[in-house]
Formats: structure tokens, C-alpha cells, sequence
């Protein structure tokens, strides 16, 4: 028993060694098998050459891959539990990585998932995907991809997820990936590229498609009715293509659809009024930006799970359906810029949306709304956003809305609306956008708005509004975007507050009835861009604080009562564009250098005791006063000049006196001021047109007829002849006579003379003489009639030269005349070429000066019938909303002008209605899609530059439009307060002019 016990101990140390033995040998051998299989360096080497393509790493997630550590145990890198050392997985989503992605990547066969999302990468995606058989997810989305997608992507027969959308990725969809579609591919995402062509009709075939994602692209032609048979499809995304045609009724047939986009497109016909059975799992319709027309489906509610309702920008009429109330669910309406009318009821419908608990957005912006708005808009509790812009909305603002402590957008302006501005407002402490303007409100401004702490924008301008400006609302710390409260009827100072606002960018109070000086505090607004209290009756000098305003590029504190000499610190203002000190009663010699270096961007006349400057400003030289004379003899002095004034008065009365009667008792004589204008004779002009035959006819307008004609034998010359059986006829001659008479540059049309007379048959004549322009009008060249075809096409140089002399006309008019002229009537054929294809500015009829506060046209009333004034496409929105004559209107007009000169169509084109115009067009139009829209002649060799052009000049070329369009977009604006002033168009557009010039373009 002894011996047998240490035999049976020894027996079993032997075997505990050797199953030791025998774990540690299968240990070594994994390990030997784990070093050896051949697929692990592999792998290995395609992530280290992964991380070689990698420039920003800036989480350092890829600098932690390392030697010293299996690849499987790296971050974003998973292996198989199977195949050891094998990657499945590469998840590297939203690393803010920077780089390209190596070809390599094709030697990681086992791979099954790739998450590359929200990146920078780079460059082409590489061919060698099409290795990756195993495939199934390839998320590369948000990145910088470009060129094509892969042909062999076909290859990954089991791909079910592909998302390379947010990309840059260019040409055609590739017909191979039919095979992926009609496998297991699930979701197929492309948005937001630059691919072009048609949309495939087999994409029809995916069986197993529940999202098709191809928006924001350059996509073409019809909707394949195919894509009706794909019968699992949830989200279907076909926005902001080039789509046309209708919707295929086949389309109808997708009875899972839970978000169907077809926005911004061209495509048209009618809604079926049954869609809502079609789909009765309906989340979100969105239909904006086509030519649909009709009514609004009366079934809509029958998809009681509908959120989202967007049928913005089309040609829908009829009234807001009031049973979209039932709608339980909605968060978003949106039915702007339509033709919706309200009939009798008015905006009663809104009451069935109290219903709507859920609701959010409620758009019905420019429509042709009536009515009031009702007291029940209280109950939309979760109301944020409620825009009724651009309507004609009547009656108050109901005093519950305040109730509403949700809304952030609540934008009415352009509307009739009247009353007060509710106190109640000021509850709404969630505001972040408050815009009233242009409407007919009364009161004094809520002091209560001081209690919307987080407003940032405030638009009160074009109202009645009188009273104070509260200091509680102009000392809000929050507005940063706008304060703007001009054309009213404001009253006192400028409270001290005005410093408050630290981070304003945009003040305007113009044309008011406020007093005082200027607070010292405004220079604490050390954001300030633009400030305009013109038109007010600020006195005392302008402040030397404000000299810390060193970032403004527009300052208007012109028709004010300001004294004391101009500050020379404004000559350290490098970013100052625009400086208007005019009309007010400033003295002292006027700077030299800065912006006082340029006439083109100050405007100081209407102070009479100013001095010196530069010789362009034609001012005295200033002279050394003696101050003891002026304080001993103060009352001598004032005697004085009132004397020599009131002889002065009675001389001119004399005079004018004189030469009226003289007028009077000689009908015939040419309406001339002076001996610069000739005298000519009703039978003379009838003799030089040869009476006026409809073969000498070159163009027929508003009031008149022109020809052509040659005085004195060698003059060529064109006669404006006057259709005084016209209304406005006579008041249209007086006005481009006024204009005329004292203006000079060689961008507008040079009159010969004017003739006030009577023809053979005792009846009234009135005739304007020109110079004949050889080329003819603007108008021509750029929409060439049947008779016109052998005309060349203005190519690019010769159209941004018209630009910038249509610009140098207006931008005088408006800044360099003794009075500030408005034309008023500014389009293609008011531009005429001489020749060598100047462009000069004509037709004056309907011009306005602008004297003091007041717009006042040169006779002293309309310049033509009651109505809108000018041109239908040309003339400003608020115009049509009772605005008068400005220089904002002008530019509006000038911005539309220049968008119609490169993109060739006009203003008034069939494509324009129901709120779609040519600025919307442009404005919509992507920075990378832009050369699309430009006039087709542009876009050839010889119009771009002479020979070859690179990739550098296409860039450069591509640049220089988009600013071009940028001008055109900014002048032409809606609101005349965002519109971009005339100086700063042309100073950009001869900028633009250069670059082109120093690159042989």
C-alpha cells in the first residue's frame, strides 16, 4: 500500500504534465496557424496602406494602428470569428477624416460591412470594390467623392445597402447595377450629386427596393412609369432634378409609400383628387417648385398619418381645403406662392386647424389670400413657424396670438394688415424672426417686444407706426440680423439703449420724424454693417465716438439737420463703400483721402458752407475766416444776406415771369432751356421723316411713336413723337424734358432738342430729338425676331460691358445729379447701342426727382395712369404694393436686367407665375449648376476665350458668372431694404471686368 501510493502520485504528475505539454503544444500550433494564414498579412497590409492615404486624422484613430497589435483589435476594425484574421468590417463613420481611399481596399475580400460616412475623402471610388463579392453595406456618403460611379460594383452580387449620396460624383447612373437592383439591393441612394442622364426605367425591377433615393442631380427627361412596379417601396426622393412631363399614373400603384418627393422639377398637370387612397401610409408629400395646377386633393385626410404637406411654388387654385383639419398629425403645411383665394370666408379655415395639436409649420406666403386672420389661431399650440407674407390679409392681428409661446417665424409682411401691434407679442418669448413690414399698422411699438429676448430680427419698416422707439425694444442684446422701423412716422431720440445692440449688423430708421443728436452710445454697435437714419431731423455734429465703426460699408445720414465739420476719421473706414452726408448743414473743408478720394461712393451735396476736396467735387476752396469780424458783427452780417437773398428771390420771380409769357405766346419754338438746344419746327421734323412714313418707324412705345430721320442733311437722328391722345402722354413729355435738360454722361441717350408746337391740321405736337443709336436696342440683340437671325450673338465681354454702362447711367442718376433722378422704367429696350455698342440709357417718361423725404416726379404728379408704373417683370414687388417711386426700384429692375442679359430669358416668360420668377430661378439655381442656366452662345470656345481654355480657366469662368448672377440676385430682391445699392453693383461688376481682363477671358 505504501509503494502503491507515490507510484499513483507519479502517475499523476506524469499526466498533468502532459496534458500541459499537449495545451501548450495547441496553443503554439494556433498561434503558428493564426502568424501563417495567408489572408492575415494581407489584410494587414491593405489598412496599412489604408492609413498611408490618410492626410487629417484629427480624432487620431487611425494613427493608433500600430505594429505591436493585431489589425483585428485596431479601432473600426472587426475580423471573423471563423476565418481568423479575415476583416469584415471597416467602421470609420464621422472621423472628420481626411484623404483618399487606395485601391487596397479591394485585397479585404471577406469584407461585409463599410462605413465611411461624414468624412472628407477624395477622389474616384476605387474600381477594386467590385472585389469585395462578399459586400453587403457600403455606406460612403457625405464625403468628397467624384467621377463615376463603378461599373463592377456589379459584382457585389449580395449588396443590399448602397448610400453614396452627398458626394460629387458625376455621369450616368451605370446600366450594370441593374444586376445589384434586381437581387437583394434595398436602398440605392444617390442624392445630391452631379449625375446626369435619364432615370433608368430598370430600376423598376427592384423587387426588394424599399428606398430610392436620387434627388439633387442633373436628371432629365420623363419618370419612367417602371418605377411604379417596384411594389415594396417606402421613400421615393426625385427632387431638384430636370424632370418633366407628369407623374405616371402607374406611380399611384405604390401603396407602400410612406415619402414621395417630386420637388423642384418642371413637372405639370393635376394632383388626382383621390390620392389619398392611393396611399394610405403617407408620411410627407412633397410636390414644390413644378407647373402642377388644379386644386388641392380633396382625399388627403384619408392618409391620417400625413406630417408633411409641401406644395410650394405652383400654379394651384381654388381655396386651402378647411378639411386638412382633420389631419391629426400634420407638422409642416406649406402652400406658398400659388393662386389660393379664401372667398368669403377669408382665413375662417384656419379654425379646422385647432384640430392639428401636432402642427408646427403653417406657409401659405405669397397667395392671393383676403380676409382676417382669426382669433382661433390661439389654439395652435405648437405652432413655431407662421408665414402669411405677401397676401392681402386685412383686419388686425389678433391680440391671442401672443398665447402662441412656441413660435419663433412669424412673418406678415406685405399684407393690408391694420390695427395695433398686439402688446401681447411680447409673450412669444421664443421669437427668433418678427417681420410686420409693409402693411398699414398704427400705434406706437410695444414696449413689450423687450421681453423677446432671443429675437434676433426685427422688421417694422413701411407702417404708420408713431410714438417713441421703446427703449426696452432697441436695447434687446439679441438682435443681431436687422432693426429696421424706416418709413413711419417715429418720433423723439434715439434712446441711449442703441448700444444694447452689440451685435446688430443692419439699422435702418430712415425717413422718420426723429429728434435729437446722434447717441455717442450707437458706437458700441461695433458690428454695425449698415446705418441709414436719412430722412429724419437728427441735429447737432455727427459724434466722434463713432469713429470705433470701423466695419460699417454703408452710412446714410443724409436730410437730417447735422452741423459742425464732416469727421476725418471716416477716412480710416477702408470698408466703407457708401457714405451719404448730404442735405443736411455740415461746413468745413472736406477730407481728401479714404473714400473722399472717390466721388463714386460719397455723396455730400446740399450743405452749402462745405469746402476743399478733391477737384471733382467742384466745391469752393476753403478760406481762412476771421473769427473776431464774424462774433463782432454777427447781426450786420445776417442783415445782409437777408437782404441780398430777398433781392435774389424777387430777381428770379422776375425772370421766371418773363420767360413763361414769352413760352407761351411762341408755340412753335423748340421746348430749349438754353442756346445749346436748336430750334426746330413741326414741318421740319415732318420733312426729315419723311412725313413721318412707317418706313422711317424703328420703334412704337407707351406714349409714342420713334423715327428715324436726317437733320441738316448730315445728322442722323431719331424722333420721338408723342401720342397726346394717350393719358399720361403730355405729363411722360414734361418729365423726360425735366430730366434731360441738365444731365450728362455718356451712358444715356444725348437729346438734340425738344419741339412744342401744333401740326397742319391746328392740332398739339410734341416731339423729343436724339441722337440716333446705330445699333439699335438691347432688347434686339438678345431676343433676335424673324428678321433678325444674321445678327451675331453678344458674347460675354460685350454683354458685361452693357452691364457696367447701364450701371455707370443709373449710378449717376441716382448719386451724381444735383437731385437724385429715378428712371423708373429701366429694361432691355430703354438700352440703346451706338456704334461701337455703347450702351446708353433712354426714355424718361416716367423719371422722378427726388427732393427732400418725398418722391416727387418732375411735374409735380403721376407720371401716367393709375396703376403699377413701369413694366410688367422689370417694376419692383413694392410697386405693386402701393410703394412709391425710389432708388431701390430702379436697382430692382437693373438686378432683373442682368439676370435676363446672361441667362437669356426674360422676366415675363411663360415659366414665371404664381410667384416663380426670374430672381427665383437664379437665387434657387445651385452654385454648381449655374453655368446651366446660362444664355447656350455663352458657354462656346470663341465666346469664353480665344483657343484652348484649362481646367484653371473654366474655374475661373465659373466663378466670375456665379458673381455675376450674385449682383443680379442681390439688386433684385424682394424687400427694397435687401437690395444691393447701385454704387456697390458697379464697383463689383468693373471688378469682375478686370479678372476677366487679366486672364485674357
Amino acid at each position: 500500500m505504501e509503494t502503491t501510493l507515490p507510484n499513483l502520485r507519479m502517475h499523476l504528475v506524469s499526466a498533468f504534465i502532459s496534458i500541459i505539454l499537449v495545451i501548450h503544444q495547441t496553443h503554439s500550433n494556433t498561434c503558428i496557424a493564426y502568424a501563417s494564414y495567408p489572408g492575415n498579412e494581407t489584410d494587414r497590409a491593405a489598412l496599412l496602406a489604408f492609413k498611408d492615404k490618410m492626410i487629417e486624422d484629427p480624432q487620431e484613430i487611425i494613427s493608433s494602428w500600430n505594429e505591436s497589435t493585431s489589425h483585428c483589435n485596431w479601432l473600426g476594425v472587426s475580423c471573423s470569428h471563423r476565418h481568423v484574421g479575415r476583416v469584415t468590417a471597416l467602421n470609420l463613420k464621422n472621423q472628420k477624416l481626411v484623404g483618399t481611399i487606395p485601391p487596397d481596399i479591394g485585397n479585404l475580400t471577406f469584407l461585409r460591412y463599410v462605413d465611411l460616412e461624414a468624412n472628407r475623402f477624395r477622389g474616384n471610388i476605387p474600381e477594386e470594390f467590385g472585389r469585395l463579392f462578399r459586400l453587403k453595406t457600403l455606406l460612403l456618403f457625405k464625403n468628397e467623392l467624384e467621377g463615376e460611379i463603378p461599373r463592377n460594383l456589379s459584382s457585389c452580387v449580395g449588396m443590399q445597402y448602397l448610400f453614396l449620396h452627398y458626394n460629387q460624383l458625376s455621369g450616368r447612373i451605370p446600366n450594370e447595377l441593374r444586376y445589384l437592383v434586381e437581387r437583394e439591393l434595398t436602398i440605392f441612394a444617390v442624392s445630391v450629386n452631379d449625375l446626369t442622364g435619364e432615370i433608368p426605367s430598370w430600376l423598376g425591377n427592384g423587387s426588394s427596393l424599399t428606398g430610392l433615393h436620387i434627388g439633387n442631380n442633373y436628371l432629365r427627361g420623363r419618370i419612367p412609369a417602371e418605377l411604379g412596379s417596384i411594389s415594396k417601396l417606402k421613400t421615393l426622393n426625385l427632387h431638384y432634378n430636370n424632370l418633366t412631363g407628369c407623374i405616371p399614373s402607374s406611380l399611384y400603384n405604390l401603396t407602400s409609400l410612406v415619402y414621395f418627393d417630386v420637388g423642384g422639377n418642371c413637372l405639370h398637370g393635376e394632383i388626382p383628387s383621390n390620392i389619398g387612397n392611393y396611399f394610405p401610409h403617407l408620411r410627407g408629400l412633397y410636390i414644390t417648385f413644378n407647373q402642377f395646377s388644379g386644386q388641392v386633393p380633396h382625399s388627403l385626410p384619408n392618409a391620417t398619418g400625413l406630417e408633411d404637406l409641401f406644395f410650394t411654388s405652383n400654379s394651384f387654385t381654388g381655396n386651402v381645403p378647411a378639411n386638412l383639419g382633420n389631419l391629426r398629425n400634420l407638422t409642416m403645411i406649406s402652400f406658398s406662392a400659388n393662386q389660393f383665394q379664401t372667398g368669403f370666408n377669408g382665413l375662417n379655415f384656419l379654425t379646422e386647424f385647432t384640430n392639428c395639436t401636432k402642427l408646427k409649420h403653417l406657409l401659405l406666403g405669397s397667395n392671393q389670400i383676403t380676409g382676417h386672420i382669426p382669433p382661433e389661431i390661439e389654439k395652435l399650440n405648437g405652432l413655431q413657424v407662421l408665414a402669411l407674407y405677401n397676401n392681402s390679409i386685412s383686419g388686425e392681428i389678433p391680440h391671442g396670438i401672443g398665447k402662441l409661446k412656441n413660435l419663433t417665424y412669424l412673418l406678415l409682411w406685405g399684407n393690408r394688415i391694420s390695427g395695433p401691434i398686439p402688446s401681447s407679442l411680447g409673450n412669444a418669448t421664443q421669437l427668433l424672426l418678427l417681420q410686420l413690414q409693409i402693411n398699414q399698422l398704427e400705434g406706437e411699438i410695444p414696449p413689450s417686444l423687450g421681453w423677446c429676448q432671443q429675437l434676433l430680427s426685427l422688421a417694422l419698416s413701411d407702417n404708420n407706426l408713431n410714438g417713441t422707439i421703446p427703449k426696452e425694444v432697441i436695447g434687446l442684446s439679441s438682435l443681431s440680423n436687422c432693426f429696421q422701423a424706416a418709413r413711419n412716422s417715429l418720433t423723439g431720440p434715439l434712446p441711449f439703449e442703441v448700444s444694447n445692440m452689440s451685435k446688430i449688423v443692419n439699422v435702418d430708421l430712415s425717413d422718420n420724424k426723429l429728434t435729437g443728436e446722434i447717441p455717442s452710445t450707437l458706437s458700441q454697435c461695433l458690428m454695425l454693417r449698415s446705418l441709414n437714419m436719412a430722412g429724419n431731423l437728427f441735429e447737432g455734429s455727427i459724434p466722434p465716438s463713432l469713429r470705433t465703426l470701423i466695419g460699417l460699408q454703408s452710412l446714410d445720414l443724409s436730410r437730417n439737420k447735422l452741423s459742425g465739420h464732416i469727421p476725418i476719421y471716416f477716412v480710416n473706414f477702408t470698408v466703407l463703400e457708401v457714405l451719404n452726408l448730404s442735405f443736411n448743414n455740415l461746413e468745413g473743408e472736406v477730407p481728401r483721402e479714404g473714400i473722399f478720394n472717390d466721388t463714386k461712393h460719397i455723396s455730400i451735396i446740399g450743405n452749402k458752407e462745405l469746402c476743399g476736396g478733391i477737384k471733382e467735387l467742384r466745391l469752393p476752396a476753403c478760406k481762412v475766416c476771421d473769427t473776431k469780424k464774424r462774433r463782432k458783427f454777427p447781426k450786420l452780417k445776417l442783415s445782409i444776406v437777408i437782404t441780398v437773398s430777398l433781392l435774389i428771390m424777387l430777381t428770379c420771380f422776375i425772370v421766371v415771369v418773363y420767360w413763361r409769357r414769352k413760352s407761351m405766346m411762341s408755340p412753335s419754338v423748340a421746348f430749349s432751356i438754353d442756346e445749346r438746344f436748336r430750334k426746330v419746327s413741326y414741318a421740319e421734323l415732318r420733312q426729315v421723316t419723311n412725313d413721318f412714313s412707317p418706313s422711317n418707324l424703328i420703334g412704337q412705345g407707351s406714349y409714342g411713336s420713334v423715327y428715324r430721320g436726317m437733320l441738316d442733311g448730315n445728322q442722323s437722328v431719331a424722333v420721338k413723337v408723342l401720342n397726346l391722345k394717350r393719358k399720361g402722354a403730355f405729363k411722360s413729355f414734361l418729365a423726360e424734358c425735366e430730366a434731360l435738360r441738365n444731365i450728362r454722361h455718356r451712358n444715356l441717350v444725348n437729346i438734340i432738342t425738344v419741339c412744342s408746337s401744333i401740326d397742319f391740321t391746328g392740332a398739339e405736337f410734341k416731339a423729343l430729338v436724339y441722337d440716333l443709336m446705330q445699333n439699335g436696342s438691347l432688347e434686339q440683340w438678345l431676343h433676335l425676331g424673324v428678321n433678325q437671325h444674321d445678327m451675331p450673338k453678344l458674347n460675354l465681354n460685350q454683354r458685361l460691358d452693357i452691364a457696367i454702362d447701364v450701371a455707370s447711367a443709373i449710378e449717376y442718376l441716382h448719386h451724381h445729379c444735383q437731385t437724385s433722378i429715378v428712371h423708373g422704367d429701366l429694361k432691355p429696350s430703354n438700352v440703346l447701342l451706338d456704334h461701337d455698342m455703347v450702351a446708353r440709357v433712354c426714355d424718361f417718361g416716367l423719371a422722378r426727382f427726388l427732393h427732400g423725404s418725398t418722391n416727387l416726379d418732375v411735374s409735380q404728379c403721376q407720371a401716367s395712369s393709375s396703376g403699377i408704373k413701369g413694366t410688367i417683370g422689370y417694376v419692383a414687388p413694392e410697386y405693386g404694393l402701393g410703394g412709391t417711386s425710389s432708388l431701390q426700384g430702379d436697382v430692382y429692375s437693373f438686378g432683373i436686367l442682368l439676370l435676363e442679359m446672361f441667362t437669356g430669358i426674360r422676366p415675363t416668360d411663360v415659366m414665371f407665375k404664381d410667384g416663380w420668377t426670374l430672381h427665383e430661378f437664379v437665387k434657387t439655381t445651385q452654385h454648381k449648376s449655374l453655368l446651366k442656366i446660362l444664355e447656350p452662345s455663352l458657354l462656346s470656345v470663341e465666346r469664353i476665350g480665344n483657343g484652348q481654355i484649362s481646367d484653371a480657366d473654366m474655374v475661373r469662368f465659373e466663378e466670375n458668372i456665379a458673381d455675376i448672377m450674385r449682383i443680379g440676385v442681390l439688386c433684385s430682391m424682394k424687400l427694397p431694404n435687401e437690395c444691393m445699392d447701385m454704387t456697390n453693383a458697379l464697383s463689383e461688376l468693373r471688378a469682375i471686368k478686370e479678372k476677366f481682363l487679366k486672364h485674357g477671358m
